[in-house]
């Protein structure tokens, strides 16, 4: 694999000037979570996640088999083309019937991958621009990545490389966010979050770990782009003194996940504290509708599908 050199013509200035005039949508998809295997029966790591679309919308599950591609081909995602690999993994993906790209989906080689709507202070007019969408970069990641580590290695050089950006619906231009990501497999999880071209990473291998409609990196960052310290004190969202948090830098003033990744991370600590999750207990976590995790078909956005 190769990785892609940071992109640095990233014009935070005129950025910082569009976000200051708009106003971030309130949260509305999606919750994913990980339990590793020193929490769970049998010592397997349990994945689920939820998709909440918009009402209209259908999500699909579809197979797409193991090939190799042509050197110098190209693929084409939502929006734009990029450059091909010479080999995909085999994927199954749960998607919005109308795009390239996934919610969520695994792989042949045990890559297990969610994705979230995030609201930053980096948005604006700018991320209505056709680029790849966060379920574009999911979908990438899987059909290319062996591991969680090097789908996350893979994620984030073509974040770097490409930009996020594009309507995240086909009857709602106006959906724009940013992403985030659970990535797992067979040995270990991470977290993966952005914020336009910078990213950060946090590094799972044990307990529990869910994500929502929020950044949640803080101060454990395992990994992160060139420069993200510098963009935050740039715009002064950082005292460049203190110890940098992500999330307090980079989420969105009036972003709010509603409650749900905390009642998610508390339904998760007691089904898990015995050391016993299994899937029952996974329902359990997907199907809680009083949180808001599981959403009602009469909701703007239900839960679309699960997995």
């Amino acid at each position: 694999m190769q990785h892609q050199p940071p992109v640095t013509s990233y014009n935070l200035h005129s950025h910082i000037k569009i976000i200051m005039s708009s106003k971030s949508p309130p949260p509305q998809s999606c919750d994913t979570f990980v339990v590793l295997g020193d929490r769970t029966k049998g010592g397997h790591i349990v994945f689920g996640k939820n998709s909440d679309r918009p009402q209209d919308e259908v999500q699909e599950v579809v197979y797409q088999p193991n090939a190799n591609h042509a050197q110098g081909s190209k693929v084409k995602c939502t929006y734009i083309e990029i450059e091909q690999v010479e080999t995909t993994h085999a994927v199954i993906l749960s998607k919005p019937s109308w795009m390239w790209g996934a919610e969520m989906g695994a792989n042949d080689r045990g890559v297990c991958i969610g994705n979230e709507a995030v609201w930053t202070k980096l948005q604006g007019d700018d991320d209505a621009t056709e680029r790849l969408l966060g379920m574009d970069l999911l979908r990438l990641g899987l059909e290319r990545g062996s591991t969680a580590e090097s789908a996350l290695d893979i994620i984030t050089s073509l974040l770097e490389q490409h930009g996020q950006g594009g309507p995240c619906s086909d009857t709602q231009p106006g959906l724009l966010y940013h992403n985030s990501f659970l990535i797992a497999d067979t040995k270990e999880a991470w977290v993966l979050e952005t914020a336009g071209r910078h990213w950060v990473a946090e590094n799972i291998k044990s307990g529990h770990r869910n994500i929502s409609n929020t950044l949640t990196i803080t101060t454990n960052m395992d990994r992160s782009s060139e420069g993200v310290k510098e963009a935050a004190k740039e715009a002064g969202w950082w005292d460049g003194t203190s110890e940098f948090n992500f999330a307090d830098a980079f989420n969105a003033d009036d972003n709010s996940d509603g409650g749900r990744q905390q009642c998610g991370q508390q339904l998760l600590a007691k089904l898990s504290q015995g050391g016993e999750f299994s899937l029952t207990e996974m329902f359990e976590v997907l199907r809680d509708t009083e949180s808001g995790i599981c959403r009602t078909t009469d909701h703007q956005h239900p839960t679309a599908a699960s997995m």
